[in-house]
């Protein structure tokens, strides 16, 4: 039977426990299992680092939403990021969208660059500009769409097309939109990476990252790399990231009818000089994002007008949280200049829009209306004298 995508999250991967009847797939908590002789494993389990049922069960879960034909689990969005950019040599070259996370930008500019892999910043939703930074160097073409902090749009289909056109992979950040809401796989994509701590948890209680892809050759170079550098989720925070997974329909719905409600007030409301939201038909990237995905998300940017102090701002906020990370049921809030997006150079933080008073505001499962009169109160609080 094929399931819809509503289905999907509650019955994909490994449905239940066969040997018992449980509707919840088991915690294996253990490190290692019994073999019965030289090589002879029970079902090939033998080391929980290499595989581990609990986990085996989220990895599977995760490829069938993604519609790729391989999953892979690990320990944060970052191991995950690691693993992926540990498939590339000294001397490769990545083209990376210019607004995104900082700790993607981090690991490129401290820790791949000390082993001559390096990287070129480009504004992907110009499709012309991502031609024009290919050469013989690049291998990879690295995107997030919706880019954190700023929204920007690229088109996955266009840019995959690229890809195709001279070789090189394409890698998509799908963790602002999950599944439920943007597959790029089906839009042409080779590698798609999560952050699960974000919206496919959803109850910012634990840590996880995903990688899917959908071939096997290449599927089996990550296998080996995961194996070997051994950034893997545990079998407990796999257990909660299924657990999370099934409510991601219903949390995704209600967070982007709040955000698309609070977006269109801020852009009405005479408080703000600048919205990033792609939901927004005056957004730069509506038009593709329409067309490629099932909705604009949950995150929203947003600058203060100069009547207005950042920084008290935050401190008036009641409702709304001041901390890091994105994608919980509360809605949460932060400054990307000194906070998510810190690691990124000054100069090449302003370049691209990231300046000392944008606002990040991950918008929760919470009353809108709520979360509305608590953002103007804040906003009139810190009003200048």
């Amino acid at each position: 039977m094929t399931l819809k995508k509503d289905s999907l999250l509650i019955h994909g991967g490994i449905d239940g426990d066969e040997t018992t009847g449980a509707v919840n797939v088991p915690i294996y908590q253990t490190s290692t299992y019994k073999q019965d002789g030289l090589g002879k494993t029970r079902g090939g389990w033998e080391y929980s680092r290499t595989g581990n049922p609990t986990r085996a069960a989220l990895e599977k879960l995760i490829a069938d939403l993604e519609e790729g034909g391989y999953g892979l689990a690990f320990a944060s969005g970052l191991a995950a990021i690691n693993t992926v950019l540990s498939l590339f040599k000294s001397g490769d070259k990545l083209i990376v969208s210019d607004n995104i996370y900082g700790g993607t930008f981090r690991i490129l500019d401290n820790v791949f660059k000390n082993f001559n892999i390096t990287y070129k910043i480009v504004d992907t939703s110009d499709l012309k500009a991502v031609e024009d930074a290919i050469d013989d160097s690049v291998k990879a073409i690295y995107i997030e769409t919706p880019a954190n902090p700023l929204l920007t749009v690229t088109d996955i289909e266009e840019v995959s097309k690229i890809g195709k056109k001279y070789d090189k992979l394409v890698i998509v950040d799908n963790t602002f939109l999950t599944p439920y809401l943007q597959r790029p796989l089906t839009l042409g994509a080779d590698i798609v990476i999560h952050s699960g701590t974000k919206y496919l948890g959803g109850h910012s209680d634990t840590i996880s990252g995903f990688v899917v892809v959908k071939d096997k050759a290449l599927a089996d170079r990550l296998y080996y790399l995961q194996n070997a550098i051994g950034g893997v989720l545990a079998p407990w925070d796999s257990f909660l990231i299924i657990r999370g997974i099934k409510t991601l329909g219903v949390r995704m719905d209600r967070h982007v009818a709040n955000a698309g409600k609070i977006a269109r007030w801020l852009s009405e409301s005479g408080y703000v000089s600048k919205v990033y939201y792609p939901g927004l038909e005056t957004d730069p990237g509506y038009e593709v994002q329409k067309k490629q995905a099932d909705g604009a998300g949950a995150m929203i940017s947003f600058v203060l007008n100069d009547k207005y102090d950042y920084k008290v701002f935050f401190e008036k906020l009641e409702l709304v949280t001041l901390a890091e990370s994105l994608g919980g049921v509360e809605s949460l809030v932060c400054h990307p200049a000194t906070m998510t997006h810190a690691a990124i150079p000054a100069d090449i933080r302003k370049s691209v829009g990231i300046v000392d008073e944008l606002i990040r505001l991950s918008v929760g499962i919470e009353d809108a209306d709520d979360l509305i009169e608590d953002l103007k109160q804040a906003i009139e609080a810190s009003a200048k004298a």
